[in-house]
């Protein structure tokens, strides 16, 4: 199991993760240690377990606001489904189908028209 130094605060860490997971380890300690140094900007040093208390609490509350907006956007959609009938999204079909009929067309075309 790999290990992988991460800096929080200005202080080093040393977490085990996953094969494969050390940079998205190193990208979610970089996200964590700018939310810890944005707390110290507002509250100052008031120690290490309550930085990380404090800023698990913010990215938790981030975490549930942005569940609750992809609920909402999930209710929508299926409103929106229920009220068109999925006709909507048949439409969609058949416009990419269209769109894509064109780009082959516009292409021939083009290698037509390419001097060789």
């Amino acid at each position: 199991m790999p290990l992988v130094n991460v800096l929080i605060n200005g202080h080093a860490y040393t977490v085990a993760c996953d094969e494969g997971e050390e940079e998205h380890l190193r990208e979610l300690s970089q996200f964590l240690d700018r939310r810890v140094r944005d707390l110290v900007s507002s509250v100052g040093q008031v120690g290490d377990a309550r930085l990380l208390l404090m800023a698990g609490l913010v990215v938790c509350d981030e975490l549930v606001a942005a569940e609750a907006r992809a609920d909402e956007t999930a209710r929508e959609l299926a409103l929106l489904k229920e009220k068109t009938g999925g006709k909507a999204e048949a439409r969609e079909i058949a416009l990419a189908e269209a769109l894509e009929s064109a780009a082959e067309r516009v292409v021939a075309i083009a290698v037509r028209l390419t001097p060789t």
